[in-house]
């Protein structure tokens, strides 16, 4: 609510606090997301198999793969799924610019048959697709291969760590690096393969997780323009 000034009487507009104070995200910079308690994440882009069209024994080999992988991890990893509705008009701008490319008349007249075919397709119901990542993440406060006295300084002066500099984000790089290969060794054992997300990626990924609804038309903006309050 407005409060007025006791030396002009005009009501002045209290300022509400951003919400980037609620998110625990610092930064985000070489292809890693940095805490704002000094711990670094990785995300991987995972690809999926269909369970249920595997026969018996490939189910069971699949099960056992995933037991493996999870007795294999020596960190804590979260496992995320994302449900987004499939946004194809671009999709659709670019068969319609084909079409009137097309100097065949019988491609031309196929190509608009199937436009409008998917057209109708997606009118009948939004289209969802989903995507699997693992998130794989490195503690400096809880690496067992450094001093305890490292890791106690460390643990009472967050803020000192989320301004790492350039040369401690490469070592702290560096240990997240070895946790990724790890990850994706055990994920390729079970037939998965998993693509590492990039710094572009991971701002994209974090703006539509925060932002549903605005992501499905707006994308964010470029990385130079982005601001993040200290």
């Amino acid at each position: 609510m407005p409060t007025p000034d006791p030396s002009t009487g005009i009501r002045k507009t209290r300022s509400l606090p951003s919400t980037q104070r609620y998110i625990p995200i610092a930064e985000i910079r070489g292809n890693a997301v940095i805490m704002k308690d000094g711990s670094l994440r990785a995300v991987l882009l995972v690809s999926s198999v269909n369970f249920a069209l595997k026969s018996h024994e490939e189910q069971s080999a699949t099960v056992q793969g995933y037991m493996s992988f999870l007795n294999a991890l020596q960190f804590p990893v979260q496992i995320v799924i994302q449900s987004r509705r499939l946004v194809i008009d671009v999709y659709l701008e670019d068969l319609e610019r084909r079409e009137r490319e097309q100097v065949n008349d019988l491609l031309r007249i196929q190509m608009a048959d199937y436009r409008q075919f998917v057209r109708e397709l997606v009118s009948l119901g939004e289209i969802v697709t989903k995507r699997f990542y693992l998130v794989v993440p490195y503690n400096p406060v809880t690496d067992t291969n450094k001093s305890l006295f490292t890791r106690l300084s460390e643990s009472l002066s967050p803020d000192r760590i989320v301004r790492l500099k350039e040369e401690k984000f490469r070592a702290f790089r560096a240990s997240l690096d070895k946790n990724l290969a790890h990850a994706i060794g055990a994920l390729q054992s079970m037939g998965l393969s998993a693509v590492e997300l990039d710094t572009q990626a991971l701002i994209e990924l974090m703006y539509a997780t925060y932002n549903p609804e605005v992501a499905q038309n707006q994308k964010p903006p470029e990385m130079e323009k982005m601001e993040i309050e200290s």
